[in-house]
């Protein structure tokens, strides 16, 4: 017995002794864990914290593109994308794919086919939703209204943001594009300007209990988001329209294989408009077919246009006499020969002056070679600017290529040939000769605001590049330049605009062949373009076009193409920069008629909108109350008479129908209302997504859609149309 109770004792304190070891390493462990916080290397206290804490990111805006007036041309909107729940569990799925898709699909730019596949396909893999493809994509508002009404089930939209060019075809290459989710920027200013335009996104982080509802200010950390600086550019949204329009007109007419037009203010350098075709919708960016902006990075040979240069230079260096005479015609420089655009025949004995009027090559290039020398003529060519690129704000500026100052070079470039230039530079040059000899650098970007500094980063101001002439000179050379339009042989004839005194030069450039040496032959196979300038004695406006291979008719010449975009640009320019008679008597009109607000707040509703319907002010209350809270525009701004003045009262507040508003009452009412607003399109509203009549609460968003009233009435006739159609086959059904 005694052996057996010793050997039991001795396993009990084997066993005692295990457990108090497993005791020791475990108390050990949890002290180490206690102390140190990790597990495996895993800090427990992380653990912990990514579990209660969730961590949400604020995405900041990305910074909008204006015109001179503060109009948008690129804005970021809040735009809608469809998708469809399968899952027959939620309370609205997909009940009829075929039906579905036959009613969702022609809104979605999909087949019908396809879409009734994707949804059966979705089904069988027993996916909870699905998306739809790329048509269904940022849908705009009016897009979205038209699938709600389809009522279907299980077909949802979620809102994010895009960019949208409200303007279309505006500027385009001006501009560029970026992708539409923002997330990459391709081409022109947007490309340009990534840097400042992009937004830093901020985050918010916050704990949250078990069932992930939000611990109220518990550790919550927030970094706001910063948006992306403002653009503001020189681009005057009339003239550009007007470009627009026009080289719209000739493309449709003409079907040349590219153009390009610049405006610029001639004493400032500030470029007013800009525009190229083949041009794109940077809203549809992925059918662009060209992706260069001709006034920039295209190097061409400047045809006659570069006549107006080698005159300022000969009359600057006094060896420049209109009224000496030369054999026109043909023109031997050793072996090579210049002629005249006449197939060689010249017009006989003629003055230098009527060379110019007649725009003779062989004219230009005895001025260039006998009168100013190689030496002096690229000299000429540098002081103009023509060596070296301008240093617009715009990407991708090509550079000249200037030909090497021989005798035969020195006098195919004195008439345009031989050496070249990109338009931006002809531009440039341009600007001596109307700014009284002053050259000015051209600049489309006017300033830069950053919202968070609440000032603007950048401001432009005019900046001279130079003074190549003599003011004496440039206005000699100007007078000389107007003979060229109002001549009866003066080859810019068709550049004559009524009312308007224009100094310019004609070109026709040959085109170097691709394909071997020389240039293309053939009927058409030119560059025509025009450089002008008016009114004569001070200019304010250069303008510059040019139409690439035309196919014009037998009758036609080069200019007709040009002069239909020239001189509507023109005289639409003058028209909205220079003031007029009917301009003062407006503006006179204005100041007589003008009222100021005043402060109609605490006072009651009826008294208040019969004094302002007594001053011929349009009161819109909003809200049911019968006391003012608050009122846009506030006390003392200028109104004029008829302008909407909003009243803001003490009761339930709902949305008025805003058709036909402007976007600057929109923009006042959101003021008022403090809604945040996004709105596309451009005219008066057509569509907005609070409908009329709903609660509104102050803080809440607001997206309208506009248009012209041009667009506008294609839509209704379209609709009508459509309607009359609909009614046709009811009838014959």
């Amino acid at each position: 017995m005694t052996q057996k109770r010793k050997s039991i004792i001795k396993r009990a304190l084997l066993l005692l002794t295990i457990i108090i070891l497993f005791f020791l390493v475990f108390a050990g462990r949890v002290i180490y864990v206690q102390v140190g916080k990790e597990v495996d290397g895993q800090n427990l206290e992380a653990m912990a914290e990514s579990r209660w804490t969730t961590s949400t990111t604020l995405h900041g805006q990305r910074g909008t593109i204006y015109d001179r007036e503060g109009s948008p041309l690129a804005e970021e909107v809040q735009s809608y994308t469809v998708f469809a729940v399968l899952d027959e569990d939620y309370e609205s799925y997909v009940e009829n794919p075929s039906k579905t898709a036959e009613k969702l699909a022609p809104l979605i730019e999909k087949d019908v086919s396809e879409l009734t596949n994707m949804f059966r396909k979705g089904i069988e893999e027993g996916k909870f939703q699905i998306e739809l493809g790329s048509g269904s994509k940022y849908l705009s508002l009016s897009k979205k209204k038209k699938i709600d009404e389809l009522n279907l089930p299980g077909i949802y939209f979620r809102t994010e943001p895009k960019r949208y060019y409200p303007n279309q075809k505006f500027a385009s290459h001006v501009l560029g594009y970026t992708e539409h989710d923002m997330s990459e920027a391709k081409m022109g200013l947007e490309l340009e300007l990534d840097e400042n335009m992009s937004p830093t996104d901020g985050s918010l982080s916050y704990q949250r209990n078990r069932q992930g509802t939000p611990l109220w200010n518990v550790n919550e950390q927030l970094v706001e988001p910063e948006d992306g600086e403002d653009v503001y550019l020189t681009i005057d949204s009339n003239i550009q329209t007007a470009i627009e329009q026009a080289m719209t007109k000739v493309e449709e007419q003409y079907n040349p294989n590219k153009m390009t037009a610049i405006v610029a203010n001639a004493q400032t350098g500030e470029v007013l408009g800009m525009g190229n075709r083949p041009s794109f919708n940077p809203n549809e960016y992925e059918s662009i077919t060209n992706y260069t902006n001709y006034a920039v990075s295209d190097r061409i040979e400047p045809g006659s246009t570069m006549k107006m240069f080698t005159l300022a230079a000969a009359i600057e260096e006094g060896v420049f006499d209109g009224s000496d005479t030369f054999q026109s015609g043909t023109y031997n420089i050793g072996s090579s020969t210049i002629g005249d655009h006449n197939n060689s025949q010249g017009w006989g004995q003629i003055t230098y002056d009527e060379g110019l009027i007649r725009s003779s090559n062989v004219a230009f290039a005895k001025v260039a070679l006998e009168k100013l020398g190689p030496e002096r003529f690229f000299k000429y060519m540098n002081k103009f600017g023509f060596s070296e690129r301008t240093g617009i704000d715009l990407p991708n500026e090509a550079n000249s290529n200037l030909a090497k100052p021989t005798d035969l070079n020195t006098a195919i470039t004195g008439f345009g040939q031989s050496s070249a230039v990109t338009p931006i530079q002809l531009l440039q040059a341009a600007t001596a000769v109307a700014n009284d000899g002053e050259m000015m650098t051209p600049y489309i970007v006017d300033k830069i605001y950053n919202s968070k500094e609440d000032q603007y980063s950048y401001e432009a101001s005019p900046e001279s590049a130079g003074n190549p002439i003599s003011e004496d000179t440039a206005t000699k050379a100007r007078e000389k330049l107007e003979q060229v339009v109002t001549s009866e042989d003066g080859t810019g004839q068709p550049f004559q605009i009524d009312g308007i005194d224009v100094a310019g030069k004609t070109g026709t450039a040959q085109i170097s062949d691709p394909n071997g040496p020389g240039y293309l032959s053939g009927d058409d196979q030119n560059i025509f373009s025009f450089i002008g300038m008016a009114p004569v004695d001070d200019p304010s406006i250069i303008v510059y076009v040019a139409v690439d291979r035309p196919n014009l008719e037998d009758t036609e010449s080069g200019s007709s193409p040009v002069s239909q975009i020239f001189n509507p640009v023109m005289k639409q320019s003058l028209s909205y920069l220079n003031l007029s008679p009917n301009d003062v008597e407006e503006e006179e009109v204005y100041e007589e008629d003008g009222v100021k607000a005043e402060s109609y707040v605490d006072e009651n509703l009826d008294e208040a909108v019969a004094q302002l319907e007594d001053r011929g002010l349009a009161p819109l209350t909003i809200g049911d109350g019968s006391t003012i809270t608050d009122q846009y525009p506030t006390a003392g701004e200028p109104l004029i008479i008829g302008e909407k003045v909003f009243l803001l009262t003490d009761g339930e507040i709902s949305m008025p129908d805003m058709t036909g508003w402007s976007l600057r009452d929109v923009k006042r009412l959101s003021t008022l209302l403090e809604l945040q607003l996004d709105h596309l399109g451009s005219g008066y509203v057509t569509d907005q997504s609070v409908d009329p009549g709903a609660t509104v609460q102050k803080g809440g968003h607001l997206t309208i859609e506009l248009q012209t009233a041009a667009e506008n009435n294609s839509k209704t006739k379209q609709e009508q149309q459509e309607s009359d159609e609909q009614k046709a086959e009811q009838q014959r059904e």
